[in-house]
């Protein structure tokens, strides 16, 4: 009876004023704002997928991981643009109808469930984690070359570990029992335990612990560590090893989408096509250079022969032999041959000094930017998974 008196006296109030009161939203918009078109049950992403027009990706808000992520869609010509950088929402100008959203890597997991997201970046650590294997994630591409970890199980160098060098040692140890468990701290309660169900340890319990996880057995809070590891030196100077099969999960930034938003939304396999060709065409030239070459010769055949007679020249599928036409005695002539071949950097001035050994001279080199192929593998592996 209050709140509608509360009401009367509101309205009343705004009719002595002279004052219309405040139109009310129609009966259809009551009902539909309080339904949610997707609903996640056990982990599974079910319903319709929401109703909007444009397609939205989530990146990495912080950290390393947001400012690789930034640095190579620029290199796949993909900029990033922001107006404010304070804000959550921005735009790539070569992707239309497309929106960016930064958000932390495990609340792209989840959006990508709910369908907020139809796109993300981040790590596959955070994918296997938060994702728990829903069938609604497709790993579109795995290996963008960046933010490599792994997820580790260390354990104390001192102690009981001291002679604890394996996974089916520490499995093996008579400390543990039901009474008095081995006690892990980690922030992967998922895979954390599937881990150690697959690998027959019966007896451990886990905790998420404060601050930085290697303190924790130091502290007596735990026996091992489940934790992210990049180079381990972290680990080295808190007198904490990694033992042999302890890995969990090899990482690094991947990009995932939802099936729903695949299927179901307009432009979104579309424009996952174009950012695989250019992630792909961009990542397969990174490390690769382009090396040219003049070589005196009787035919374009007969430098080719000479060319692959090295194996470190064939390129990506042979050289690419073209005549040099010069003017001599006033007549044109191909005395020289041009060669275009592709060389990795680590093999680089090797294949500058057989080049020169078989006739090479002139030789110019510039890195490579993309390499497309005739199809991408990673799209016919995409429509294979999508049933299409």
């Amino acid at each position: 009876m209050l709140s509608i008196s509360v009401v009367y006296i509101f309205l009343l109030k705004i009719k002595l004023r002279g004052l219309k009161p405040p139109p009310q939203p129609p009966a259809s918009f009551l009902c539909c704002a309080t339904q949610s078109e997707v609903a996640v049950v056990n982990g599974r992403a079910e319903g319709r997928i929401s109703e909007r027009n444009e397609i939205r990706l989530g990146l990495p808000s912080k950290g390393r991981m947001a400012a690789d992520t930034l640095d190579l869609l620029k290199d796949c010509q993909l900029s990033v643009k922001q107006v404010n950088p304070r804000q959550y929402v921005a735009e790539i100008p070569q992707l239309s109808n497309l929106e960016v959203w930064f958000q932390r890597p495990k609340d792209i997991v989840r959006k990508l469930l709910s369908g907020d997201l139809d796109l993300g970046i981040m790590g596959l650590d955070t994918v296997s984690e938060y994702g728990q294997g829903n069938e609604d994630l497709i790993i579109v591409h795995d290996a963008l070359d960046y933010g490599d970890c792994r997820l580790s199980l260390a354990i104390p160098k001192y102690g009981i570990f001291e002679n604890i060098n394996s996974l089916k040692e520490l499995a093996q140890m008579p400390q543990w029992t039901e009474e008095k468990p081995l006690r892990v701290a980690t922030g992967f309660t998922y895979l954390g335990p599937k881990f150690m169900k697959e690998n027959g340890l019966k007896y451990v319990t886990f905790s998420t612990a404060d601050g930085a996880l290697e303190a924790a057995p130091a502290m007596g809070i735990a026996d091992a560590i489940l934790d992210l590891v990049s180079s381990g030196t972290t680990l080295r100077e808190n007198n904490l090893k990694e033992i042999e099969g302890g890995v969990v999960l090899e990482s690094q930034a991947v990009l995932v989408a939802s099936r729903r938003s695949l299927i179901q939304r307009k432009g979104v396999l579309d424009t996952t096509h174009e950012i695989i060709e250019r992630l792909e065409a961009h990542l397969r030239a990174v490390g690769l250079f382009t090396v040219v070459a003049n070589m005196r010769g009787s035919s374009a055949e007969e430098v080719a022969e000479r060319v692959l007679s090295q194996t470190s020249l064939s390129g990506l599928q042979g050289p690419t032999v073209s005549p040099v036409f010069c003017r001599r005695d006033g007549k044109v002539s191909a005395d020289y041959y041009a060669i275009v071949i592709c060389v990795p950097k680590k093999a680089l001035y090797k294949s500058v000094q057989q080049l020169r050994a078989i006739g090479g001279s002139g030789v110019l080199i510039s890195p490579l930017t993309y390499i497309f192929d005739e199809e991408t593998p990673r799209w016919r592996e995409l429509l294979s998974k999508l049933g299409l």
